[in-house]
């Protein structure tokens, strides 16, 4: 299903991107312009980003990161 219609990303784009490493809505938007444009996929997105995430990836979120997005 298509979570960002302004950029044409899914639900597989983003779980993909999980499966490479990203582990935040800040680096989801750089690697595939998921929310990026009018920003109301972006709770979504970051719900399926951290469902996607293995559960070790879930323990370290880094604070810092979020806050410079």
């Amino acid at each position: 299903m298509y979570v960002c219609i302004c950029n044409g990303v899914t639900d597989k784009a983003i779980r993909a991107a999980a499966a490479d490493g990203v582990s935040s809505l800040a680096e989801l938007t750089m690697r595939t312009g998921c929310a990026g444009t009018c920003g109301a996929c972006a709770d979504f997105a970051e719900q399926v980003l951290h469902e996607a995430l293995p559960r070790n990836a879930r323990l370290f979120d880094l604070p810092i990161l979020a806050a410079a997005a």
